[in-house]
């Protein structure tokens, strides 16, 4: 038994070596810029303290070298948010054309009131939703 764990765990490094040493499959991160959220998903606009719920985003990347990288997610006050959606630029080859990516926040509230949360949209625009803690 021991034998064949020594096998096992010997062919489990091997191959995960073959597969880490493949350059082809990454690209390095040449810089990061917000990129605007085109709309959003709250499935439930009611919900209740400590809860969580899923809020989705969608926005358009440009080419397949650009993804998401993060969220800035600012307490304004204690009932707003304000969202802005960050990409990643690589340096690979990449398939030219747009495509949409979703994204998700769990939002999980500490305390009743009805929140808003403003998502950025590029310039000046913001979408704006809200959701009622009871």
């Amino acid at each position: 038994m021991k034998k064949l764990l020594n096998i096992g765990l010997s062919v489990l490094l091997f191959g995960g070596l073959l597969v880490s040493c493949n350059d082809d499959d990454y690209h390095t991160i040449e810089s990061i810029d917000k990129i605007k959220i085109d709309s959003v998903k709250i499935v439930n606009d009611t919900m209740a303290v400590f809860a969580i719920q899923s809020i989705k985003t969608y926005s358009t990347y440009p080419s397949h070298c650009d993804g998401f990288y993060g969220y800035d997610y600012i307490y304004n006050t204690n009932l707003e948010r304000t969202v802005t959606s960050y990409k990643y630029i690589t340096n690979g080859p990449c398939t030219q054309g747009s495509y949409v990516g979703a994204n998700q926040i769990n939002f999980s509230p500490q305390r009743k009131g009805t929140y808003t949360f403003k998502f950025w949209n590029g310039g000046n625009n913001w979408i704006t939703k809200t959701i009622v803690v009871e």
